[in-house]
């Protein structure tokens, strides 16, 4: 199995370090990188707009938002420390080819809005800073291609150093605006008691949702905390845990701090003077300094920003990689990929100011942090499936407490998404002169996608009531062996597959060895990531079927019967016939199986091809 961001995997020792301290510096990192993208440039836009239309109202939604991605992050980082996998790894293993293509498809849009906001974000700085014409400097922000080339080349302790850096400006700069702008501390704190004042504000908040938790950030967190090296013993696994907790809690926090600044700034300058509709970045700089009465305050919220969009679109690129190797298994040079997703990200920017110009660049920030938010189910229900997990995650499965608040963040999360994509689409229907073209193309899509998030929702709770319907425990065979005198094959391979048809294809095979003969129970894990990684393979289905063979053999060996076992992986026509050639046996028993519809045509198809490759006999057992 190929390992998440394999050119830095546990490139980071911990194990030697003797101090507490030392120890806790060595797995600080990996959340500063993801804290970055939690005050990316679109952040600063549905910031802006929340505080300058409605004040402090909205602080409550920064601290719900900060919350929710405390616990999702501290969910991704366990996947990775656990599993030793990453989101889009454990995806590609848990669900089948179409629906991981539907799911890259999906990640690769929220990494392509992200990535829109930061080219947009690093251009305006660079307008506000240097003067700089607004198309110029979008195009500019293709050469940051290179500096992320030159600092994974370096090590991620260096990208992380780097990082931190920039996340240092930010807070810096933003010390001193929280200084030139006196905020009503009593106010901020009113803030704080939950409240929507009206349909507007919604909006603003569903993007703060998306520029806060964001979809991203989950698939590189729970690959970068595998860039540290540690003991791999339940005590070495619980103290990562622990480790990586302290971080994201630190890096987290720092983010909310920013985030809060930069709405607290809006809603003391802008709102308090009556200018209610500061939603572009270029205004906001342009006011500060009347408005504030120093030159230092638009100077130190230009440099900010573009820290914010240099450091964000860093990790934006990781994340692209991680999920493209994650879900496809395919690599590509970073460059490339980094040039790829840039120019996706480039193009829209540059047609929207062509045709629109330079003053809905703040409309074109919120609505790409809109875009994150609606990805947001699509990565958080399946981070929540996998943590609660007791055979995938090894003993190290999240409480019942913590699966019921992860489940009610993404209720909270997708509720509101469902709410504002049907407002949306019901106001697009009213205003439109060909409503059906929107009845043939947008409405279908949001239920296709709406049916989507319903499959991965309930999949894994289905496929567990169908593990209880199939006959998966060895008490459960109706065997009626009744022994003979003599039986002439000595050596016979079974093959099983937790259905009530092995009951029928071991009695059959009785019926031919007795107790004297030798038997092979044969199963084949036949899951995706089975197909690709073969033996090397520890998904949840693998986890099982190793359990069952085992009490297979432990029940029919109380019998009197001498078994033995095989755990194959992959294609059956291909697998079975090579254990049958490779072993010295008799005869092949097989059972009809417990499935019907496709799953009927691809069993047939096994049997006709799986019986050209064995030089034995094959008995069909109905």
């Amino acid at each position: 199995m190929s390992k998440s961001l394999e050119e830095v995997h546990e490139s980071v020792s911990t194990e030697n370090k003797k101090t507490g301290f030392r120890k806790i510096l060595a797995f600080l990192g990996p959340a500063y990188l993801v804290s970055v993208g939690y005050m990316d440039p679109g952040n600063w836009a549905t910031d802006l707009a929340g505080g300058s239309q409605f004040g402090y109202a909205l602080v409550w939604v920064l601290l719900m938002s900060n919350l929710m991605a405390l616990l999702l992050q501290s969910l991704s980082a366990r996947l990775g420390i656990v599993t030793q996998r990453d989101l889009a790894q454990a995806s590609r293993e848990t669900y089948s080819k179409p629906i991981n293509y539907i799911l890259y498809f999906l990640a690769e849009i929220a990494i392509a809005a992200c990535d829109l906001a930061e080219v947009l974000g690093m251009a305006i700085g660079i307008n506000l800073l240097f003067g700089i014409p607004l198309l110029e400097a979008v195009l500019i922000t293709v050469l940051d291609t290179f500096l992320l080339l030159f600092l994974i080349n370096k090590g991620i302790k260096k990208m992380e150093a780097f990082i931190i850096a920039l996340v240092a400006i930010i807070g810096f700069s933003f010390i001193f605006e929280m200084i030139f702008a006196e905020p009503e501390i009593h106010k901020i704190i009113g803030g704080l008691v939950p409240s929507i004042p009206n349909s507007a504000a919604l909006y603003i908040a569903i993007g703060i949702i998306g520029a806060t938790v964001m979809p991203h950030n989950l698939y590189l967190h729970s690959s970068l905390v595998q860039t540290r090296k540690f003991d791999r013993t339940a005590a070495g696994i619980k103290q990562a845990l622990k480790y990586n907790f302290i971080d994201s809690a630190i890096a987290l926090n720092l983010a909310f701090f920013v985030n809060a600044a930069i709405l607290i700034l809006a809603a003391a300058t802008f709102y308090k003077n009556g200018m209610y509709e500061v939603a572009e970045i270029q205004d906001a700089h342009q006011f500060l300094e009347p408005l504030l009465g120093t030159k230092w305050a638009p100077a130190l919220f230009a440099i900010a920003l573009i820290a914010a969009g240099q450091s964000s679109t860093i990790t934006g690129t990781l994340a692209g990689q991680i999920v493209m190797e994650g879900y496809l298994h395919f690599r590509i040079q970073p460059w490339v990929r980094r040039i790829i997703t840039r120019l996706i990200a480039i193009i829209p920017a540059v047609i929207v100011i062509l045709i629109y110009g330079e003053s809905v660049t703040g409309k074109l920030l919120i609505l790409s942090q809109v875009i994150l938010s609606l990805q947001l189910g699509f990565a958080i229900i399946p981070l929540i499936h996998f943590v609660s997990d007791k055979s995938k995650m090894n003993g190290f499965h999240i409480s019942k407490l913590t699966q019921f608040v992860s489940w009610v963040i993404a209720l909270i999360i997708v509720s509101l998404n469902a709410k504002l994509v049907y407002d949306e689409i019901t106001s697009w229907l009213e205003n439109s002169d060909n409503p059906i073209f929107l009845w043939l193309t947008v409405v279908p899509l949001a239920v296709g996608l709406l049916a989507l998030l319903l499959y991965i929702v309930f999949k894994p709770f289905i496929a567990k009531a169908k593990l209880k319907t199939l006959n998966h425990s060895p008490h459960n065979l109706q065997l009626q062996f009744t022994p003979k005198e003599s039986q002439s094959i000595k050596n016979i391979a079974v093959s099983v597959d937790f259905s009530n048809a092995d009951g029928a294809a071991l009695n059959k095979a009785f019926e031919l060895g007795g107790l004297q003969a030798q038997y092979t129970l044969i199963h084949v894990v036949e899951t995706v990531g089975a197909l690709m990684y073969g033996v090397h393979i520890h998904d949840h289905e693998t986890t099982i079927d190793e359990k069952l063979l085992l009490e297979y053999k432990e029940m029919l060996s109380q019998k009197g019967f001498r078994i033995e076992t095989e755990l194959g992986f992959g294609k059956p026509n291909s697998v079975i016939p090579k254990i049958i050639n490779e072993g010295n046996f008799d005869i092949l028993v097989m059972g009809t199986h417990g499935h019907t519809g496709l799953k009927d045509i691809l069993f047939g198809t096994t049997v006709d091809k799986l019986r050209h490759k064995i030089s034995i006999p094959l008995l069909i057992v109905k």
